[in-house]
């Protein structure tokens, strides 16, 4: 294989896996180390692939990133589907109990089909259930989604709005959260790391997810594969803190180590 033919391929797989590593890559294509380094080094110049610790990401993987919430809405959404679904597994039908849905797109499909199957309850019994399902959230995304269902009783955290990702952020946020214990936080992420934990781009929303993870009796992470081995600007949370990573494509061998020395559950769907 020519070298200008393996490093297509290797920019292909960092487009489409988040990250490789040297590793992988040499044992893929049969090659040394070092000849792997020249390859992305190559592609580095060329604007291709950023080079990390270990490896490589794609090229506008940086810390401080963040789309919107409405472009992060149509990306990935099978995936993204499998993770909302398979997180609706963990909250109990016609039963009391308290949750707290953090923002984003992933979390925003659990609203979605947790206010699906309270509608479909409601339609096969006739009538709601005799116990409400407390449901806690800032952004207003979500809320929307649950509004108005039966038995679901909904509470909105107060604080400014950000525009990006349509939540509500701020000291006013923070302390609301913190005097809440629900039993269960879903929680977004822009990066989840072997070392640093979790993170994301934005000092105010680390804040609150740092709350929510604070506050909450089990934490449960929703995140696609895209943001496995990923490192943003700010830290909110240790993986000692999570209880249940929820994703769509199993870990890299070190990033799954260290989740399992944390004694962190991981689902892929």
């Amino acid at each position: 294989m020519f070298a200008e033919e393996r490093q297509q391929l290797i920019a292909e797989l960092v487009a489409e896996r988040g990250r490789v590593s040297v590793t992988d890559l040499a044992d893929r294509f049969s090659i040394t180390t070092e000849t792997v380094r020249r390859d992305l080094a190559v592609l580095e110049s060329a604007g291709n692939i950023r080079r990390v610790h270990g490896g490589a990401v794609p090229s506008d993987r940086l810390s401080t990133r963040e789309e919107s919430v409405v472009e992060r809405a149509v990306q990935r959404q099978p995936e993204k589907l499998r993770i909302a679904e398979a997180a609706l597994a963990l909250i109990p039908e016609n039963r009391a109990g308290s949750i707290l849905i953090d923002a984003g797109s992933t979390t925003e499909a659990l609203a979605r089909l947790l206010g699906q199957r309270t509608q479909s309850n409601v339609s096969a019994n006739g009538k709601p259930a005799h116990e409400e399902l407390v449901v806690i959230t800032h952004a207003i995304p979500i809320a929307g989604q649950l509004t108005g269902h039966p038995h679901i009783a909904l509470h909105i955290l107060g604080g400014r709005v950000r525009g990006l990702t349509q939540a509500a952020v701020g000291q006013s946020t923070v302390d609301a959260a913190s005097r809440l214990r629900p039993d269960i936080a879903f929680v977004g992420a822009n990066g989840i790391h072997a070392t640093f934990g979790l993170s994301t781009p934005d000092p105010e929303e680390a804040a609150v997810k740092a709350a929510f993870v604070t506050s909450a009796r089990r934490v449960v992470v929703l995140a696609d594969s895209s943001k496995l081995d990923a490192e943003t600007l700010v830290q909110f949370a240790a993986l000692k803190d999570v209880d249940t990573v929820i994703t769509d494509h199993e870990p890299s061998e070190e990033l799954s180590a260290a989740l399992a020395e944390a004694g962190v559950d991981v689902v892929v769907a």
